[in-house]
């Protein structure tokens, strides 16, 4: 590290800025990668900018305290850019409309089979029941994913990292997956997307197309009240059915 370099670094990890000036750095040279590979699923920018972090963290022993301290205020927007999602989706309204009835049986279909599958694999490989309720709420935002691990008695932490796991797989491999199934709606993608992979499956159905990103932003959202209404009573029954 030169003279000058390590001045600048002195000064950040002295301030808040450390933590923003990193996340934001690390993103855009993620972002920047993503582009030159011409949007290689592989490259995704989420999960570059995750390592980039993870490895500048370890290297320079900084603690997690201290990163996020300035990382809080990329953390505070994640709020208003929810809000925000409402503007595309509004413009979709009359497609909206239209696709009820089949959205909603897709809702009830996908948020239960993403739970249920997760901890039916999980125990039949005899994972403990922390870590199979850790796991259950997996695809829904981070935030109502350890509200719920913490209700059903799993570990929130770990459920913070199977969620952005779980988000950066499914931004990864769903292109894949729509072409072998021959799924060409922006609609139908968006909304699975949004149910199975929540905010980074959103981010990257719009940078498919502003309905595909509009239904995205609708099934993450109705993934999440769902799995947080229906989780914390679904699997305590069928514990109790199952003996």
């Amino acid at each position: 590290m030169t003279p000058v370099l390590g001045e600048i670094w002195v000064y950040l990890s002295a301030t808040p800025l450390l933590g923003l000036t990193l996340t934001l750095l690390a993103y855009q040279a993620a972002l920047w990668l993503y582009r030159r590979a011409n949007h290689h699923p592989l490259l995704n920018p989420v999960m570059l900018a995750v390592i980039m972090l993870v490895l500048v963290l370890s290297v320079t022993d900084t603690s997690y305290e201290t990163y996020f301290d300035g990382a809080q205020f990329v953390h505070f927007l994640l709020g208003p850019a929810t809000v925000a999602l409402a503007i595309p989706l509004y413009a979709q309204w009359g497609r909206l409309r239209s696709m009820l009835v089949p959205l909603l049986a897709t809702l009830v279909a996908g948020s239960l089979t993403a739970a249920l599958s997760a901890v039916g694999i999980a125990a039949l490989l005899g994972a403990s029941r922390e870590s199979m309720m850790s796991l259950a709420p997996k695809s829904v935002t981070t935030p109502i994913a350890m509200g719920v691990a913490e209700r059903l008695g799993g570990l929130p932490s770990l459920t913070a990292v199977l969620v952005i796991c779980t988000g950066i797989l499914g931004a990864i491999c769903a292109r894949y997956v729509y072409r072998m199934l021959r799924i060409d709606d922006h609609a139908v993608r968006g909304f699975a997307i949004g149910i199975a992979s929540h905010g980074i499956g959103t981010a990257r159905a719009f940078q498919v197309s502003e309905q595909a990103g509009a239904f995205a932003a609708l099934g993450m959202g109705l993934n999440g009240l769902l799995t947080a209404a229906s989780l914390p009573w679904v699997l305590p029954w069928l514990e109790r059915l199952t003996g």
